[in-house]
């Protein structure tokens, strides 16, 4: 059986909590408290996610690695990271500005293109947070509803900084969104200075797991296990449950044009051509979990976690295939300014182009 992204980063959390739990009174530092270590092979090394900072390159992965590349990807170094957590993905909005999340709560921000990270936020402060909001909102309208919010917050804090955030995403460098694992939603307007949860935002009421959000034209998006997609009513801010023909988990949202594309375990990509109200499904040729996506010189591309890359050019109606020259097992990817691929992975990162006919 293959281990989709998601899969492994919530593993990796179950193992840290293992080794958090074998290791106390030992001399143990949490890894909240210690900075990422620097390895000559953090570019060799599980990576989860990679993008595009201007003109270089940032992958994150592992033990708090980050590694930034300004020559597309031909070397790389490591930059400075003040925990080892676990990081799972990143998102820039310029060359400069730029968030990673990971497991144990994570935020991290960098204002230098990766060289150097601080921590915004943390499973611990996460906590507190959301239980402070659930009993604000308690006490102003007392209800089945919010009284059971409050009591999953109360029991996340019970348990630990141990929830992974999955993914970020910042529409400028003031306002942006990180979702994880439990239902777990933040909002910042201040480039995260300040987090606000929105937990009670969305209409998930089994708390699934929030993998990814995207916004496609003027709308916002959130894939999630169980079939979830939710999308933002701007005029009730709250983040608006998609009725869709598919009930496996999705890992990744996007689009090209008008179209709206979720994609997820097996292969399985749905489109939508009227921003969520149907769906259809689409064959891409992709069989393992669909983990990736970006535009690349009007194409639409996706990518499968074994390797497997197709490309549109008809907003996501139809796909081909497109070889690499060089591809490997992938939790991420994104492409260099001259149009290669850059692959990150459980072997690390590697840099690729096309293949000819």
């Amino acid at each position: 059986m293959k281990l989709t992204r998601s899969i492994v980063i919530l593993m990796f959390g179950a193992l840290a909590a293992t080794l958090d739990a074998a290791a106390a009174g030992a001399g143990f530092v949490d890894v909240l408290d210690a900075p990422a270590p620097m390895s000559s092979l953090a570019a060799k090394s599980l990576l989860q996610d990679v993008a595009r900072a201007g003109d270089r390159l940032v992958a994150v992965g592992q033990r708090g690695h980050v590694i930034v590349s300004g020559d597309g990807g031909r070397t790389w170094k490591q930059g400075k990271v003040p925990v080892s957590s676990d990081l799972t993905s990143l998102y820039f909005v310029d060359g400069k500005d730029g968030w990673a999340t990971g497991q144990d709560g994570v935020v991290l921000h960098s204002g230098d293109g990766g060289d150097s990270w601080e921590l915004q936020l943390d499973g611990r402060k996460a906590n507190d947070l959301l239980v402070t909001a659930m009993e604000r909102n308690a006490a102003a309208e007392p209800s089945e509803t919010t009284k059971a919010l409050l009591a999953e917050a109360r029991r996340y804090r019970d348990q630990g900084p141990d929830k992974p955030f999955l993914d970020v995403w910042f529409a400028d460098a003031q306002n942006g969104y990180v979702v994880g694992a439990y239902n777990l939603l933040f909002r910042t307007t201040d480039g995260g200075k300040t987090w606000q949860p929105w937990f009670d935002r969305t209409d998930n009421r089994k708390y699934f797991n929030l993998y990814a959000i995207r916004p496609v034209g003027d709308d916002l998006y959130i894939a999630g296990e169980g079939g979830l997609i939710l999308k933002l009513d701007p005029a009730s801010k709250r983040f608006k449950a998609l009725a869709i023909p598919y009930n496996g988990s999705f890992f990744g949202v996007g689009g090209a044009g008008s179209a709206v594309l979720v994609f997820g375990l097996r292969g399985n990509i749905w489109r939508s051509d009227d921003r969520g109200l149907t769906w259809a499904k689409v064959d891409a040729g992709l069989r393992a979990a669909v983990v990736g996506t970006t535009a690349a010189d009007g194409a639409f591309v996706l990518a499968d976690a074994g390797g497997r890359f197709a490309a549109s050019t008809d907003g996501g109606h139809s796909f081909r295939p497109v070889r690499l020259k060089q591809s490997m097992p992938i939790a991420g990817f994104a492409v260099a300014r001259d149009g290669r691929f850059v692959l990150a992975g459980p072997r690390g990162v590697a840099v690729s182009d096309i293949a000819t006919p």
